[in-house]
């Protein structure tokens, strides 16, 4: 089985302004979506595998999860210059444009229209997370105990209540301990 051919990595400019746009053009949630289909599907500059391997990683650490993943990314392709670019290409722009934009938002929240515009980019946030949800739930293994792990998670979380650190924490550690017991038995 051969892998398939994988573009040259990307120039530093290159990195930024992707990084840059998809930070612009983004509004609420959704963002890994954005990333996913920019790094792995369009620009191939990625595989799938490596790309929600990176997502795990970015959620697990501590912190703003896309800024994680922008730093994880840009690592993964250039090096440290590339964890730099990633960071500041998805942070500093649109820093710039919410300092803007709250002037301008300040004097336009009391028309009833701002708020409609509002819900409808919150609604493609959701489809956004959604379609990542999607993605990531069909990339785990059918085994039986990623399965029960998931489903452990879903029930411990929004059906019990129970404090999300503490499900993490157990969830986690279990995850680890079954990919590294497995991993050793594949050996």
């Amino acid at each position: 089985m051969s892998t398939p051919e994988t573009p040259s990595a990307p120039s530093c400019s290159q990195l930024f302004w992707v990084f840059t746009r998809i930070a612009l053009t983004s509004f609420g949630g959704g963002l890994s979506g954005w990333l996913l289909r920019e790094f792995v599907q369009n620009r191939k500059w990625m595989t799938q595998e490596e790309f929600l391997n990176g997502l795990s990683i970015s959620q697990a650490l501590p912190g703003v999860n896309v800024k994680n993943m922008a730093v994880w990314i840009g690592y993964r392709l250039l090096g440290w210059r590339g964890a730099i670019i990633g960071f500041v290409g998805i942070i500093v722009p649109p820093a710039i444009v919410i300092v803007l934009l709250e002037a301008v938002f300040s004097s336009l929240s009391g028309y009833p229209l701002t708020h409609v515009a509002l819900t409808g980019a919150a609604a493609a946030a959701v489809g956004l997370s959604l379609s990542m949800g999607i993605t990531a739930a069909r990339a785990v293994p059918r085994n039986a105990i990623p399965m029960i792990i998931m489903a452990g998670t879903f029930v411990a979380v929004a059906i019990l209540h129970w404090p999300l650190f503490w499900v993490v924490l157990v969830a986690g550690f279990v995850s680890v301990a079954y990919a590294y017991v497995k991993g050793r038995v594949d050996e």
